[in-house]
């Protein structure tokens, strides 16, 4: 079998997307979403995801991780998958599509960004000396990190720790390291260690989410800029007096990179 793939990338968290509108991918095949992803021997890749059809939206994203299993909601991907829409001709400037934590809008600019709207989050919670807790569609755990000590850690070793200890190990947990700014017009420094990758990635769109809601504790102001070791990002959001949040987007660049066939 041949498969028609695109490649995208958004700050440097890259995604295989294909146009399964026929519905004709193999959802429960998680060796060949492997092997797609797999940098050495497929096209390579942090995640893939299918575009299809669903009745009341514009499109479905159906995101799987680079392990080969479904995964939860990716923020980058969300936004790729955006782009990609676009250049199939599914939407213009605007859209509302369905995902894994169900729906979402998001527009795109006369400059070409991706501004994603994600779900409210209800809260956040401190977790003793590791950080703070948030699900913004996907897990996260947030640990500040003392001034610049971010450039230099081990991000593999020190998230791996986390995702798999006894209070994350059943259903895993992403973990971002997070530096404050050294100057209120400078972005936070943000690396993230995703489960299902098992890996640090160049960005991670409901990490930074994550890491913004969590700084707002911390002085953040909305709109809070972000830089990946992938390029910067931007979220939006209104806290509640609650403690919980809405209007919630995510915004940054999505951009095709390349595409192609391959044997399957």
């Amino acid at each position: 079998m041949t498969l028609t793939f695109h490649k995208y990338q958004g700050t440097g968290n890259d995604f295989v997307l294909l146009d399964d509108r026929s519905q004709q991918f193999d959802v429960t095949d998680y060796c060949l979403v492997r092997h797609l992803c797999d940098r050495r021997r497929g096209i390579g890749a942090d995640g893939l995801i299918l575009l299809r059809n669903h009745p009341g939206y514009d499109f479905e994203m159906v995101y799987f991780n680079a392990d080969g299993y479904l995964g939860s909601m990716c923020g980058n991907g969300g936004r790729c998958t955006v782009a990609f829409a676009r250049h199939l001709g599914v939407m213009q400037e605007k859209t509302r599509f369905l995902a894994a934590d169900g729906a979402h809008e998001a527009h795109i600019d006369a400059a070409g960004l991706v501004h994603l709207r994600m779900q409210d989050v209800l809260g956040q919670q401190e977790i003793d000396e590791l950080g703070v807790f948030l699900d913004t569609g996907s897990p996260h755990l947030v640990r500040f990190q003392p001034a610049s000590t971010l450039a230099e850690l081990n991000v593999v070793v020190e998230g791996r720790a986390i995702r798999n200890s006894e209070r994350f190990r059943d259903k895993g947990t992403n973990v971002n390291f997070v530096e404050s700014p050294v100057a209120p017009d400078q972005p936070w420094q943000v690396r993230t260690y995703e489960r299902g990758v098992e890996d640090e990635t160049f960005s991670c769109g409901t990490g930074v989410t994550a890491v913004a809601l969590a700084a707002s504790r911390r002085g953040a102001v909305s709109p809070v800029r972000l830089r990946t070791p992938g390029g910067d990002l931007q979220v939006a959001f209104e806290a509640r007096p609650d403690g919980s949040f809405s209007q919630v987007y995510l915004s940054g660049p999505a951009l095709r990179v390349f595409g192609g066939q391959v044997d399957v």
